[in-house]
């Protein structure tokens, strides 16, 4: 059974557990075709790549023998190089990009947003800035160069549709990667293996994502994400946005197991991970006194996640001097279980980003 026909089987299988409504459009998702997409040939990327080079007065007969005869080298890497025999500004944009010791650009180069650009130009040095950017993790830049050119324009197709799947999920894109894994399984009719191996891989992670935003796995996706964009020295708005958005959904968390505690409904009327009732007059989620501005909130106990405590403490976070956030910190990690404490510890630091603090 061929990789298409195995994640098309699995799907229309996953899909039969859905409501009906969800099952019809899983379906109409994973609807296959026929392929009409296909990488160029070497004959045909030559030709067009040497038609370019003659159009822009850039013949050099040597250099461009050097390039083709280098089999070793894959006809995009080719064509991305004849590109840059013939344009100074492409010649720049590809060494960079290609250079595995320096940051990958934090914005769209001018010459591919160029729209009075020949086609053949922009269209595949898109596609080669983008390969590079993915793989250096700027998944943002990687989709904004393939959003201004088309997969019928490139040489490679299949690489377009992979790089586009690759930071779609990694930027929580879902429908977007799934539209893009189904054409690159559907449309490409010389799609590499590998691809379509981690194409199936990255379907079937996203089949297992909850639709809850205030899930923990989608809110840890976040976190990553804010992780990524700061190891790329990206801390401008974008990334503000994501870190706003984790302290947003993990306030809705805590707020929602607040009301259910508060209901009885949470382990039957106890708190998180066991003890007396939430609802108990006086407990630490039902205080009989409010806190105070700035006060420190007591502990919750071995193993316990005070969530009113959190709560509270993030909206004095800002007012608080370093050595009591400190000890804030200190106190409502203290003996967690591992699985909650990183996230407790980026709760925080999400804290410290939106107030503008550095501890």
């Amino acid at each position: 059974m061929s990789i298409r026909m195995f994640l098309a089987t699995a799907a229309f299988s996953a899909a039969l557990a859905l409501p009906a409504t969800a099952a019809e459009n899983a379906v109409k998702k994973t609807a296959y075709g026929f392929s009409t997409l296909k990488a160029a040939s070497t004959v045909e990327a030559k030709a067009k790549a040497e038609a370019w080079l003659k159009s822009v007065g850039k013949f050099d007969q040597a250099g461009f023998t050097t390039i083709w005869a280098n089999e070793s080298r894959s006809i995009l890497d080719r064509v991305a190089d004849t590109i840059a025999l013939g344009n100074s500004e492409a010649k720049s944009l590809l060494e960079d990009a290609r250079k595995i010791d320096t940051p990958a650009a934090a914005q769209v180069p001018a010459l591919l947003k160029d729209t009075k650009q020949d086609s053949f130009l922009r269209a595949n040095l898109a596609l080669a800035f983008a390969k590079h950017n993915a793989t250096k993790k700027a998944y943002e830049e990687a989709l904004e160069a393939l959003s201004a050119v088309t997969p019928e324009q490139v040489v490679d197709p299949a690489s377009y549709f992979f790089f586009k799947a690759v930071s779609e999920h990694a930027t929580m894109k879902r429908d977007a990667a799934t539209a893009t894994i189904n054409r690159l399984l559907d449309d490409v009719l010389d799609a590499p293996d590998r691809y379509r191996m981690v194409a199936t891989l990255m379907f079937f992670d996203m089949l297992d994502w909850s639709p809850d935003p205030k899930d923990l796995t989608n809110i840890q996706r976040l976190m990553d994400n804010s992780g990524r964009r700061l190891d790329l020295a990206r801390p401008g708005e974008k990334t503000q946005d994501i870190q706003k958005k984790i302290v947003f959904r993990l306030d809705e968390l805590i707020k929602e197991m607040e009301n259910q505690c508060k209901g009885g409904q949470c382990n039957g009327g106890a708190c998180p991970n066991g003890g007396k009732p939430c609802n108990k007059p006086g407990s630490a989620l039902n205080p009989s006194n409010p806190a105070q501005d700035s006060q420190i909130m007591g502990g919750s106990g071995p193993g316990k996640i005070d969530e009113k405590k959190l709560r509270e403490v993030s909206e004095v976070w800002g007012t608080l001097p370093p050595d009591k956030r400190a000890k804030v910190v200190e106190e409502i990690t203290r003996d967690l279980p591992t699985k909650y404490k990183p996230m407790i510890d980026e709760y925080f630091k999400s804290l410290n980003r939106v107030h503008g603090l550095q501890k």
